[in-house]
């Protein structure tokens, strides 16, 4: 069996289709994901009992149930409960947020916690008030920490989007599908996404990679961040009482 390049070639305008319906997927459930996971990570590490008990279920939850049914039950489920019309691409795109969410947060706090406890105590025996405690102590390091495994979890969450094929949505994979029942050349279409998804995933692997092994290096700019502590004290209330 030959290998016609030039029937994938002809049809690409309907690839591309397909692949800008796959990043438009990938970009609405990222944005869901990041913002769904840092309020996750807030009730998580909040002093309420009630806001950790909420978001150790929501995570748990999201966490073990499969995507592929929570993707079925927010498109068949959601239009006859509320009695409203959900397409395919919001249904999946936001369900595959929320998911998203649920990692999101476990990887935000673990960065947090990451942070030594030393400088936290610091912040605090100095009077720091609670903005520049999280904005110049706390929250660059957990950044620091957490951005290669939230760069490698992107890259899992490109491939969850072949997921919302399922109910139909056009994306790059069911495009494909389709293309090759209508010619009866799968090979070609399903080989030519195969490489299509390769090009488009390998990049943000290879970037979260790069990111592991250069973050894991001491930074001059983390060093000298205990230095800004006593910088910063000055202008608390306590150091302006501790020093009239």
């Amino acid at each position: 069996m030959s290998f016609d390049l030039g029937l994938v070639l002809r049809n690409g305008g309907t690839l591309l289709d397909g692949a800008l319906v796959t990043l438009a997927i990938a970009l609405v459930g990222a944005l869901v994901a990041v913002f769904g996971g840092a309020l996750i990570c807030a009730a998580r590490i909040s002093k309420s009992a009630v806001l950790r008990s909420i978001a150790r279920f929501y995570i748990l939850f999201f966490r073990v149930t499969p995507e592929v049914v929570l993707i079925f039950w927010a498109y068949y489920c959601v239009p006859l409960i509320f009695a409203t019309k959900v397409s395919g691409f919001w249904a999946g795109s936001v369900v595959l947020g929320l998911i998203g969410a649920a990692f999101l947060a476990e990887i935000y706090r673990a960065g947090i916690e990451s942070v030594p406890r030393g400088q936290i105590e610091a912040a605090h025996a100095l009077g720091l008030p609670a903005m520049p405690k999280w904005g110049v102590v706390i929250l660059p390091q957990a950044l620091r920490l957490s951005i290669a495994p939230l760069v490698n979890y992107f890259s899992e969450f490109l491939k969850n989007t072949t997921l919302l094929s399922a109910i139909g949505v056009a994306d790059l994979s069911l495009q494909a599908y389709l293309l090759g029942g209508q010619t009866y050349r799968y090979v070609e279409f399903l080989t030519a996404i195969a490489v299509v998804y390769f090009f488009m995933i390998f990049p943000v692997t290879l970037f979260a990679r790069r990111l592991e092994n250069r973050l894991g290096r001491p930074d001059k700019r983390e060093r000298s961040r205990v230095g800004l502590l006593p910088k910063l004290s000055r202008s608390t209330p306590q150091s302006r009482l501790a020093n009239p």
